[in-house]
């Protein structure tokens, strides 16, 4: 995820041409271009964001690749406890357990905090002052908690007894030395050595040395072959088949290479191969964390003759009958695909109870997948009755198999990347065509010869997420029908060429082009390029760009994961809940920064139907992300906090909640106010000609049921995506694509467009208003009275009596809370739901478990899909909800 590769240029059919002369199937192609800008070289820029919304498809989730998310796990684990500095006195330390991890980063607790999270702090196992427990002692060290916490006990020492009694600490060679901050996947450097086991024989064992590490992929060559890649594999680094050299003496088993090499070399050099590489791998030990997360084989039931169905792995296309016609001990068997011709061609397989592709008779049958009947089968219909008659033998029991059902996650359509099987150094976009059980089946595009769907376990180790192959700097093959266009900067979104006001408290952003950084090539992941947990604090000031409602509606976190896209995933989700998207989009290509190792990422804004693309450049090291966040919050004129690796719990220590938009731009942006005429109104007074207001369509409102005081202060508890469309006023600037809009006035109109004009944008729910509020006079009336307003076609006398009315009516719906729905339980939210008049539907809550939080994230799609209920319910319970969300704002957010 730190690099951006140029995936296949124009010369693509001639690149290959010449592998298919010169390289053999495990040797990949990882051309890389680097043209410059302005070259008549045409490539094609495969984007996968791109091409899902070209398609219509989604992306298999991430969590559905469980490989994949242990590959970038941490060698620490959360619970290890270990020592480090205090904070305030970093002569003295503490006992800390780490609470989760990312990469090189720790998110430690102090021992003592119990759950208190409020505490937790983030450090870099590379920088920080970090030991395993017991250093203290051994170095003569002084253990002393942090000053917060030191009245909580009276008895420290046997606080710690307790609190350490059976828990782990953290291995002392990942905390100092070579190993120190790296996760399993990057401790497999190149020419590290492995034993692998034949893929016939479970006792035989021979040596390879790892040629690349691609996020833990590994190509493998066998010791002794070093001059030719012809019988280089490609395993995972998971796969069972691997074990730390070593391992195949102490269980006693044979060394020998696989006999499908054996020839190619004399005993001697064979023997003296394994001596060299022997002596390599005890002074180079691969470190034991490598192989942590293997998982242990189970014993397997499985006797000899008996009868089941199974995937061809070497032609993985078709599923036939096959059976077991070896078992070497009680974790290992040999299946062997059946063929009833006088010669038959044994196509066998080593397996395990849990081994991807062998299934129970009647499998297929039962989930509608067509089973290949054997070669040299006499009858027209396989019938495995008949056939096991025939055979006189027995099936394989179910409770044989593993989970059969299990899908991960997996749909029809959905996109990944996988591995061609006929050459398993190429990975292409794959679609998935079927899912059946465990098994899918995978249309590979882009290939050069056209080849069946291919069939795959939902547990394969050989098919990966999107953008898994982009995240490793390793070559994608990508569908034939990608745009072919002349290689460019995308850019369609301008940046706003004003002046930055002097006072405005953004740092000066320099326009010089920053040299573009060279991708990282090696494969591995570097825990460098981890990014912390990032946290929307949605109580923080939002801006005048920001709808504070869309805010509210976004996750509490995004990550740990890598920096690159956290913060990509992060900007995304901020363009979508900005006012106007391609403003906030223009607004980010300003950020930069030349001392940043940063890596230029396409986002895109969808507005009015439009969509527009910019290039904004993204930090890719962890030690960068605080600043980056800081910046773009600048940049945006909200809080410093509203994204940021810090939680704000309660109060923002920037104290932003006193802000509304008005007063933040006035007091940090030190900008001049503008007094606006009202809409409608021409700007060129020395005309004397007032234009009637222009009056819009107004849009019929789902949870209106009232009429409301057009001075109502809007609390937007929706924050409804629709609410970008309204935004007519800036109508003008974004259909002639002139930036006529100043700064100043673009906030004065994000600032009264929900209250200065409340009859252009009619509120989705019920304004509520604190008992404090409502004893004040509306401020929007005090604005309106010193102004002339043609527009209204009623009397003084007439507004005051629907004035009156409204307030009488707004008296009733008025919902005064006595604690913080965010806080409240389960049983308060049924509680609630009984006090109103949708209290046949609390059962409901009790049975989903939704607590306050949970409520406060329901929508009307939500309510009706989740819940299973009729429009009419679900528009009253959302009503009940809109009052709790109101109130909530209008009480507890600022």
């Amino acid at each position: 995820m730190e690099t951006r590769m140029s995936l296949i240029s124009a010369m693509q059919e001639t690149q290959h041409l010449s592998q298919e002369k010169g390289q053999s199937p495990a040797n990949g192609n990882r051309e890389q271009f680097d043209s410059d800008d302005g070259s008549s070289i045409e490539e094609t820029d495969f984007n996968w964001d791109e091409y899902l919304e070209e398609t219509g498809a989604s992306a298999a989730p991430h969590t559905s690749f469980r490989h994949v998310e242990i590959s970038l796990q941490s060698s620490f684990q959360p619970g290890m406890k270990l020592e480090v500095a205090n904070k305030n006195n970093p002569d003295t330390y503490w006992v800390a357990t780490i609470i989760t991890t990312c990469g090189q980063l720790l998110l430690l607790r102090y021992c003592g905090y119990g759950d208190d999270r409020r505490a937790d702090f983030w450090c870099d196992v590379m920088t920080a002052d970090l030991h395993p427990v017991g250093w203290c002692t051994q170095n003569n060290k002084v253990l002393m908690p942090p000053d917060a916490i030191k009245e909580k006990y009276t008895d420290w020492t046997a606080f710690l007894i307790h609190d350490l009694t059976g828990s782990r600490t953290a291995p002392a060679n990942l905390l100092e030395g070579p190993l120190r901050g790296k996760n399993p996947v990057d401790l497999i450097t190149v020419d590290s050595l492995i034993e692998l086991q034949d893929s016939q024989n479970p006792f035989q064992y021979w040596i390879v040395s790892v040629v690349e590490n691609v996020g833990g992929r590994l190509r493998l060559r066998y010791v002794g072959l070093e001059e030719t890649e012809s019988y280089d594999q490609w395993l995972f680094y998971l796969d069972c088949r691997l074990r730390p050299v070593g391992w195949c003496q102490e269980n006693k088993y044979r060394m020998d290479p696989p006999a499908e090499i054996y020839s190619l070399k004399n005993i001697s050099e064979w023997k003296c191969a394994l001596e060299k590489s022997l002596n390599d791998a005890a002074k180079f030990p691969l470190p034991m964390e490598v192989f942590k997360d293997h998982a242990d084989l189970r014993s397997h039931f499985f006797t000899v003759g008996m009868k089941l169905e199974a995937v061809d792995m070497r032609e993985p296309f078709n599923i036939c009958p096959a059976s077991v016609t070896k078992v070497f001990n009680n974790h290992y068997l040999q299946v062997t695909i059946d063929d009833l011709r006088p010669e038959p061609s044994k196509i066998s397989m080593l397996c395990h109870a849990d081994s991807l592709g062998i299934l129970p008779v009647q499998w297929c049958l039962k989930n509608g997948v067509n089973l290949t009947p054997p070669k040299g089968y006499s009858g027209q219909d396989f019938d495995w009755a008949d056939y096991q008659k025939q055979c006189g033998a027995e099936a394989a029991p179910h409770f044989c198999f593993r989970n059969t059902s299990f899908s991960r996650g997996f749909t029809k359509n959905m996109k990944l990347e996988a591995v061609n099987p006929r050459n398993p150094a190429e990975i292409c976009v794959a679609s998935i065509t079927s899912v059946k059980g465990r098994l899918m089946w995978l249309h590979l595009e882009g290939l050069q010869m056209p080849a069946p769907e291919y069939i795959v376990d939902v547990e394969s180790m050989d098919i990966f997420p999107v953008g898994w192959c982009e995240a490793n700097a390793y070559n994608l093959m990508p569908p034939h029908k990608a745009v072919l266009r002349k290689k460019r900067k995308i850019a369609v979104v301008q940046p706003e060429k004003h002046r930055l006001p002097s006072a405005v408290p953004v740092e000066k952003i320099p326009h010089d082009l920053c040299p573009v950084p060279q991708p990282d090539t090696t494969g591995t992941v570097n825990g460098r390029y981890c990014c912390p947990q990032l946290f929307i604090n949605h109580r923080c000031f939002s801006g005048p760009y920001l709808n504070k409602g869309r805010i509210a509606e976004l996750p509490q976190s995004v990550g740990p994961g890598k920096c690159v896209l956290v913060l990509k995933e992060v900007l995304s989700m901020v363009i979508n809940a900005a006012y106007k998207p391609g403003s906030v989009l223009r607004e980010l290509q300003l950020v930069e920064d030349p001392q940043w190792n940063f890596q230029e990422e396409t986002l895109k804004a969808k507005y009015r139907g439009k969509t527009y693309r910019a290039t904004v450049k993204i930090v890719r090291t962890s030690d960068q992300v605080a600043d980056f966040c800081r910046r773009v919050c600048a940049k945006l004129e909200c809080c410093p906090n509203l994204f940021s690796p810090v939680l704000v719990a309660e109060v923002c220590p920037e104290n932003c909640s006193i802000h509304t938009k008005t007063k933040y731009t006035y007091y940090y942006g030190k900008r001049k106010k503008i007094i606006k005429p009202p809409i409608g109104e021409n700007n060129n007074m020395t005309s004397g000609h007032i234009k009637p207001a222009r009056r819009r369509k107004r849009r019929k409102s789902i949870f209106v049921q009232k009429k409301r005081r057009p001075s109502a202060v809007d609390f937007n508890a929706v924050g409804s995506a629709e609410e970008s469309e309204e935004e007519e006023p800036d109508a003008m600037e974004d259909e002639t694509g002139s930036e006529e809009t100043s700064s100043e006035l673009r906030d004065d109109q994000t600032d009264n467009s929900s209250a200065e004009v409340p009859s252009a944008r009619p509120r989705r729910s019920v304004t509520l208003r604190s008992s404090t509020e409502s004893d004040r006079p509306p401020p929007i009336e005090r604005a309106r009275r010193g102004r002339k307003t043609p527009s209204l076609s009623y009397t003084e006398g007439e507004k005051c009596t629907q004035v009156k009315e409204e307030i009488k009516q707004e008296e009733e719906e008025k919902l005064i809370l006595d604690s913080n729905p965010l806080e409240w339980t389960v049983t308060d939210v049924v509680r609630f739901i009984k006090l109103t008049d949708c209290a046949p539907l609390a059962k409901i809550f009790q049975e989903q478990d939704i607590d306050g939080q949970a409520l406060l994230l329901l929508t009307l799609p939500t309510v009706q899909e989740c819940m299973e209920l009729k429009l009419g319910p679900a528009i009253k319970l959302c009503h009940q909800i809109e009052r709790v969300k109101v109130a909530f704002y209008a009480q507890y957010a600022n």
